[in-house]
């Protein structure tokens, strides 16, 4: 199938109020997962923000303690609040740095744990996921977007905690200092949360927005990358940088613009604040000159001059949260978004579970049929038309036809990737649905036209998926393969590491790799998908020899365009427009003088 269009980061353009309370409380099931140490964060909080907001009022009492005039200092008053003053921000600075250690250490437990379940879920997802999503796409939620969680909760989740206890202790603390320069706060507060809340709206899609185009940037570059030589052969390097720039384009506006609004935020509150900072500033003299100089003033005006200090220090405790939580807002967004995009993933429906009562499929024979199967990736184009096909015990059926005509649907469908809209299918005479897709599977082995090694040694590529293989078993495997003396030219021989997915071996030492891997394995059923498409003729021949040897006795399933290698076929079927046109042996179809023996004549005209 063809990569769809659809990014995991489309869907709406906003995050609503309530989609992100939703985040936030799924974001707090992990965090709930470390409650004992998030407790201990919070006492660690609040215990170095309570020492922290007695500074101003400790400084205060240092003011009034010197006094106004000359020669009427209480020395001792003041060595005393200066001692308690230092004690309190140094401690306070202790608990801090233990807070922000103890909150590395619980946002990276939450980012392993969730990196776990995004990969295991993945593991679990049907094939069909993985034909509609680019898999550059669906790594950047491993990587950038849970990255972006991580950075959040261990930044950004703690600053607003921090900011809450601040902005509630500071009031508190102005309240009882002089309610009346607390009126100041009237108009400036409204006005950071009305410029904040408007800003917002305008925030939240264009974080969405650079969270997908930057999955989309990461998807074109995996897809091109992965077909490197191929640009090179058809010389298309510069339209491939031409599209490349294209997406950097507008990965990078898409960058700028949420980065650009998210800025303008804290600048403004900034400003709001600082006049606020300038009211009390001037009102706090006035009060203070009305102080000294009025008799019987009202206790709501008098205040001292150290007051008038710590109200003004309080005053920036006050707005400060204010102005750093509108900084990390625009982070804040862009972790929602990030999470927004793990969490969609992790939703998405897992591989449907096994029926109730589904059996386990035992010493399986090898028997396989499809009674008129009808199925389409998408339900308006549907692929296979009613196809019929019966593979007994040991047989060789082979599958040929044009591109398109779904020879390798019929795989998937055996495997039971995929379920048909319509029909049977059977192993040893059981539905497949009535079997547990494990043990179903586990009767296959296959080798792909595209193969796969992970980075690993020859010996653990070959053995992949055989439990207790033993040394003997895989030499005796790779010998059948043709592929035993070079691996004993290596290095290491078997223990030999190969590289991300065998890239310092040829594809023909790689096919031959995995078509070691599917000897060692004792499935009574065999598939082979254009097998041996990346060895020479030379190859090719041993490893036909090899694998009529290997296949005796097992149900072989052999899609091929090279009709030489399935002459010895039981059975050929013809595969056109969904529907087996042809059935017979090698002989038969040549006599019949239909497609098949036009494609044949072709190959060896």
């Amino acid at each position: 199938m063809g990569r769809s269009a659809n990014r995991v980061g489309g869907g709406k353009d906003t995050l609503d109020r309530a989609s992100m309370g939703r985040i936030l409380r799924r974001l707090c099931t992990y965090l709930m997962k470390y409650r004992w140490l998030m407790l201990g964060a919070l006492l660690l909080m609040l215990t170095s923000n309570v020492l922290a907001l007695a500074g101003p009022k400790l400084s205060g009492k240092v003011i009034d303690a010197i006094g106004p005039g000359a020669g009427k200092v209480d020395f001792k008053t003041v060595s005393v609040y200066c001692g308690i003053l230092i004690a309190f921000y140094a401690l306070s600075a202790v608990l801090s740095y233990a807070l922000a250690v103890l909150m590395a250490h619980i946002s990276q437990q939450v980012t392993r744990e969730m990196r776990r379940e995004v990969f295991a879920h993945l593991t679990e997802m049907p094939v069909g996921y993985f034909d509609k999503h680019q898999t550059g796409d669906i790594v950047s939620h491993i990587s950038y977007d849970i990255d972006t969680v991580n950075a959040s909760l261990s930044n950004d989740l703690l600053q607003i905690c921090a900011s809450v206890v601040t902005v509630v202790g500071s009031l508190i603390m102005m309240a009882t200092i002089s309610p009346l320069l607390l009126c100041v706060f009237l108009f400036t507060v409204p006005a950071s949360i009305l410029f904040t809340k408007y800003k917002t709206k305008k925030i939240r899609p264009l974080f969405r927005k650079r969270s997908a185009m930057l999955g989309e940037l990461n998807g074109y570059a995996e897809e091109m990358l992965s077909g490197h030589r191929t640009i090179k052969a058809y010389h298309r390097e510069r339209c491939v940088v031409g599209h490349f720039d294209e997406h950097n384009e507008a990965a990078c506006e898409a960058y700028y613009q949420a980065d650009y609004q998210g800025a303008m935020v804290g600048p403004s509150v900034n400003f709001i604040n600082n006049l606020s900072l300038t009211f009390i500033t001037v009102l706090g003299g006035i009060f203070y000159l009305l102080t000294l100089t009025v008799v019987d003033l009202p206790a709501v005006l008098a205040i001292s001059l150290g007051d008038v200090s710590a109200f003004v220090q309080y005053s920036r405790k006050f707005s400060g949260p204010i102005n750093e939580f509108a900084n990390i807002l625009s982070e804040f967004q862009s972790a929602c978004s990030a999470a927004e995009r793990v969490f969609r993933l992790l939703d998405e429906p897992s591989e449907p579970a096994d029926a109730p009562d589904a059996e386990v499929l035992v010493d399986a024979r090898g028997d396989v049929e499809m009674t008129d199967v009808r199925f389409g990736y998408v339900p308006e184009k549907e692929i296979l038309h009613g196809l019929s096909l019966k593979a007994d015990k040991g047989q060789l059926i082979a599958i040929v036809g044009p591109t398109g005509a779904g020879k390798t649907t019929v795989i998937s469908l055996l495997m039971r990737f995929y379920d048909p809209n319509s029909g049977c299918i059977t192993m040893d005479g059981k539905p497949i649905r009535s079997l547990t897709r494990d043990s179903l599977r586990r009767a296959y082995t296959m080798v792909l036209q595209d193969t796969w090694l992970f980075c690993g040694t020859v010996y653990d590529n070959i053995v992949y998926g055989t439990e207790g293989a033993t040394q003997e078993d895989v030499e005796r495997a790779a010998k059948a393969a043709h592929i035993h003396d070079f691996i004993e030219s290596l290095p290491d021989g078997y223990q030999t590491v190969l590289s991300d997915d065998g890239v310092n071996i040829s594809k023909g030492q790689k096919q031959l790799l995995t078509i070691a891997r599917a000897m060692l394995s004792d499935a009574p059923v065999l598939i082979l998908d254009e097998a041996t498409s990346n060895v020479d003729s030379r190859t090719e021949h041993l490893i036909q020899e090899a694998l009529y040897t290997l296949m005796r006795g097992r149900t072989c399933f052999v899609i091929a365009h090279r009709l030489s290698t399935i002459r010895n076929a039981d059975r050929i079927l013809v595969l056109r427009q969904g529907v087996v046109e042809e059935s017979g042996t090698h002989d038969e179809l040549l006599r019949s003088g239909g497609f098949y023996a036009s494609l044949y004549n072709a190959q060896f005209s």
